[in-house]
């Protein structure tokens, strides 16, 4: 069973910076894509980006331009660049990855807390 390990949030002023870390335990090529969730408290798991096996990367729109999702399949690592923080991206952040189009997100990491003072 592949274990997906978050790491790299706190708290950071608004307008500052953080880099989110999820390590697979296996080959992230086995996936066919991974992505960053959020959830604040009281609401909803909220997609935030996601890439392909191939490298195709999609946002919410409430953070393009602000925040870069990438891969290093050499340290099975998927990354989570944020900046230009606000308080609203404060949230945990979840790392989740999917075998198939066809599937849901059915791998997840344990979250990371982000929070962001105004």
């Amino acid at each position: 069973q592949v274990q997906l390990v978050e790491s790299g949030g706190g708290l950071v002023q608004a307008g500052g910076s953080l880099r989110l870390s999820c390590a697979s335990s296996g080959s992230i090529f086995s996936f066919y894509a991974m992505g960053w969730f959020r959830q604040a408290p009281g609401k909803q798991r909220d997609l935030v980006a996601t890439i392909t096996s191939s490298g195709n990367a999609n946002y919410a729109d409430s953070v393009k331009g602000r925040f870069t999702i990438s891969r290093d399949n050499t340290k099975n690592t998927v990354y989570l660049q944020m900046n230009s923080l606000k308080p609203e991206d404060t949230a945990v952040y979840y790392c989740g990855a999917r075998t198939s189009s066809y599937r849901p997100y059915d791998y997840w990491g344990q979250g990371t807390q982000v929070t962001v003072s105004s």
